[in-house]
């Protein structure tokens, strides 16, 4: 499934009334292992139409399972088509990330209609959709191991995961990036490399921080391609073009972000060492063209000025009324 949107749902069932706990969507695009990737509460680029398609199949795999409990579903979205990758008759990692989104303890509610109870007794008959955006981010232990790639694929690298709250997409993704050990450059130059099948779709997040004011570089291929669409970018060596190549830029501080994508495991040993690069600098990186947008969201919130901080009990009181 190229350039799917993956989704994410967790729900609870008592045997006859099944609630959505909450429908996230992944930001890095289907095929990258779900606990690699970040994701967002609720979605948003998906239309409501798809939501309500998605929310219609879990009640219908819920009630034809006879799941009692916890139950997490992995839909893909493709060309407005809904599939199926897994279905798990069970509690999720993302259990705890959806609880705090939604101010509810769905572990400790499943756990209630495991021994009998029924989801009215509990209080939980809907589902509780909050005003304000929640993203969880992995958290990756690519210091520690020197001759790992940083590059997302199917299998699962990620050691831990944090999360950001905030009243749009781009101060939670931000919040979220700081969790994470990195604090997003308000401006800078960014450094960009996609692989041709990635070109075109890299156009929007090179527009959109031209606008934001940073300056881009990019190896000669992209760096002709975006100026051939209207973006101005500099060229950069490559490693082996001369010095000073792009990963001398990143040691010496010329580079405050870097986006770089590769075609599955056909990796350039390049894109390998400038992916490293960034690891042992702290520098920000998107090695996806959805991680690369979210970022620029992120960044232009940023620079309105400082976000908002608030108590996770001060966002639970403003969905205390929705059971």
């Amino acid at each position: 499934l190229e350039d799917a949107i993956e989704l994410d749902v967790d729900a609870i069932c008592d045997g006859e009334t099944t609630v959505i706990g909450g429908i996230m969507e992944h930001i890095e695009q289907a095929g990258i292992h779900s606990g690699d990737s970040a994701c967002v509460l609720p979605p948003y680029s998906v239309s409501r139409a798809l939501q309500e398609e998605v929310r219609r199949q879990t009640r219908l795999l819920a009630e034809e399972l006879g799941v009692k409990g916890l139950m997490n579903i992995q839909y893909a979205i493709q060309n407005g088509e809904v599939f199926i990758l897994e279905v798990n008759p069970r509690a999720s990692r993302t259990v705890p990330f959806v609880s705090k989104a939604i101010g509810r303890p769905l572990a400790k509610l499943a756990t209630q209609v495991m021994l009998g109870r029924s989801l009215k007794q509990l209080g939980l008959e809907r589902e509780i959709e909050p005003e304000h955006i929640s993203v969880k981010e992995a958290v990756f232990p690519f210091s520690r191991f020197p001759k790992v790639d940083t590059l997302l694929s199917p299998e699962m690298k990620s050691t831990g995961e944090v999360m950001g709250i905030g009243e749009n997409f781009g101060v939670a993704f931000a919040k979220a990036q700081a969790a994470a050990g990195y604090e997003l450059p308000k401006g800078g130059t960014v450094f960009i490399s996609v692989h041709d099948g990635d070109k075109t779709k890299a156009l929007v997040a090179a527009k959109k921080f031209t606008e934001l004011g940073f300056k881009l570089i990019a190896t000669t291929g992209t760096a002709a391609f975006l100026e051939n669409n209207g973006i101005a970018a500099d060229r950069v060596y490559k490693l082996k073009e001369g010095r000073p190549n792009v990963v001398d830029k990143i040691k010496n501080g010329q580079i405050q972000l870097v986006v770089n994508t590769s075609l599955g495991k056909k990796t350039t040993s390049d894109s390998y060492e400038i992916r490293r690069a960034t690891v042992m600098y702290n520098i920000p990186y998107a090695t996806t063209i959805a991680g690369a947008q979210a970022i620029a969201e992120a960044v232009s919130e940023l620079q309105k000025g400082d976000w908002q901080v608030k108590t996770i009990q001060e966002y639970h009181r403003t969905i205390g009324g929705k059971k």
